[in-house]
């Protein structure tokens, strides 16, 4: 289990709130989310483990705040 605390940059935070506002399902924003921490966290925006795959499951709890 990890917890994370982060800030997403305008481009990943503005994807999540458009797939909302458009309907996305729950799956839908889960990937969306997973995809935005992939980047932010493990990728380090592209400066290390370029081919990992990020994938939620069992979220226990998310919380986000603009």
């Amino acid at each position: 289990m990890r917890h994370l605390t982060l800030a997403l940059p305008p481009e990943h935070a503005a994807r999540l709130i458009d797939a909302r506002e458009q309907g996305a399902t729950d799956r839908e924003l889960q990937q969306a989310t997973a995809d935005a921490l992939g980047d932010v966290y493990f990728r380090d925006s592209g400066r290390r483990a370029h081919d990992l795959l990020v994938e939620l499951t069992d979220i226990e709890w998310i919380e986000f705040e603009l």
